[in-house]
Order: structure tokens, then sequence, then C-alpha cells
């Protein structure tokens, strides 16, 4: 049940001061969406010196994401728990450190859940809707958006180059399911492949997806 998720009292897994990472997930975010605004704005310049202004404060933004992508990674490697949660959640094929800090920071409880609940707390579970004998279609909501945005761009990767997930994402199309549900259900599999993963302190293999 959905209650069964939103009972849960977050059981935080590791040592590491999630405040501090969180902090620098959010504004790891700001700069990528300056340097989204500013690449789309540089397209439309005309003026030599807003021109080079623009090329200047790409620069700067691309030397400040590798700072926030460094303290992120010194944080990641403060105690032997992330350190190892990371090594694992980087060995399942499309997920990078950048995806681990974000799994890390918006989902604590990683590796204490069960496969309902982690899907439950991502926003990811199946729900249907339902009148008397009515049922309608499957839908997805609530949970942690931030989570599902960060399994978003791995599950397109995971489509493409994990074999496992990409037979089952093919065999989902081939079944009439729409590409936007197939997606989602290749999220899902990754958030509880990531929990069930750490809970077992062991790293990704090929045909145990």
């Amino acid at each position: 049940m959905m209650g069964d998720a939103f009972s849960l009292v977050p059981q935080p897994a590791t040592s590491i001061n999630q405040r501090d990472l969180k902090e620098l997930h959010i504004a790891r975010l700001a700069l990528i969406k300056d340097r989204t605004r500013t690449l789309n704005r540089q397209k439309t310049l005309t003026i030599a010196l807003l021109k080079r202004q623009a090329r200047a404060r790409l620069k700067l933004l691309k030397t400040q994401i590798a700072e926030v992508d460094a303290a992120i990674a010194d944080l990641l490697r403060s105690s032997p728990e992330t350190a190892r949660a990371t090594e694992i959640i980087c060995s399942i094929p499309g997920l990078s450190k950048v995806s681990a800090a974000v799994l890390l920071t918006q989902m604590p409880e990683l590796g204490t859940l069960s496969k309902k609940q982690v899907a439950s707390l991502a926003g990811l579970a199946p729900m249907t809707r339902q009148s008397g004998q009515w049922r309608g279609k499957s839908f997805i909501q609530g949970g942690r958006k931030l989570l599902r945005d960060a399994l978003y761009m791995p599950a397109l990767v995971a489509m493409r180059h994990n074999p496992d997930l990409k037979a089952k994402y093919t065999a989902l199309i081939a079944a009439g399911k729409p590409a936007k549900v197939a997606l989602v259900v290749l999220m899902r599999k990754l958030i509880i492949l990531v929990n069930t993963l750490i809970r077992d302190d062991r790293e990704w293999e090929k045909n145990r997806a």
C-alpha cells in the first residue's frame, strides 16, 4: 500500500552529512540551469561584447560545476559506507557518481527498504484508477521528484547499453506499451536494483538486473 511507504521513518544508512550533500546538489542544479540558459541565449546574440561575456560566463560555470562535483565526490568518499554505496551504484551501466550523489541524497534509506517501499518513495509504483468494477490505466504520482529526474537519463542509457534492461524495454514495447511507460518501468527497476545491491553489498553483474 502507498500508506506503507508514507509511514516509513527514514533510516539513513550512512554517516554522511546529508545537509551538505543536498546543498551541493541544489547548487549544481542551479549551475546547470544557468549554463543551459546561457547556451540558449548565446545562439541569439549578435553583439561582439555580449558574445564575449557569454563565453566568459560559460567558462566560469564550467569551473564552478567542476568544483561542486569535486566537493560532492569528497563527501561521498568521507565515510566507508557512502564510498562503498557509490562504487555499487556506479557499477550499474548508466549510473555515474553524479547519479550516486542524487540517489544517496534523495533516498538515504537505500539498502533498508523493500521493493514496494523503494518504488513508492520514488513515486514510481504503478497505481490504477478504480471505481466499482471499472479499472482505468495505471499511473504514477507523488514520491521524490528529484530522484525520478535523476533516474531518467540513466534509464535512457540502460535502454541502450544494459543488456538485461534493454531486453525488458524491448519486450514491453513489443507488448504494446507506450515508450514513456516502458521507460518508467526501467526507472523503477533501476532504483529497486540499487536498493537491492546496496542491501546485499555487491556490485552489478550481467544478467542479475
